[in-house]
């Protein structure tokens, strides 16, 4: 968790106003919680003003079995950083 929240913050503080920025992870151990929270602190510890345009996920043809939430490994975030 702590190399996301690195690696975003070096993203926040490189990108220009205006720009979009795609992050994501395909670690099967990190929820799309915890991701997301990793992604924030970034955003906050930056200082920057970071707005969701979309939240994405794993395609049809990766499909979750409700037993094994874990399998819903691919998570990403298309994001606005002003």
């Amino acid at each position: 968790m702590q190399g996301y929240r690195k690696l975003n913050a070096i993203a926040f503080e490189k990108i220009k106003p205006g720009g979009i920025l795609f992050t994501f992870s395909c670690s099967q151990v990190v929820s799309k919680e915890n991701f997301r929270l990793a992604v924030f602190s970034a955003a906050a510890q930056s200082g920057r003003n970071v707005r969701i345009l979309h939240q994405l996920t794993q395609p049809a043809d990766h499909p979750v079995n409700i037993y094994h939430p874990e399998g819903e490994y691919l998570k990403g975030l298309v994001l606005y950083v002003e």
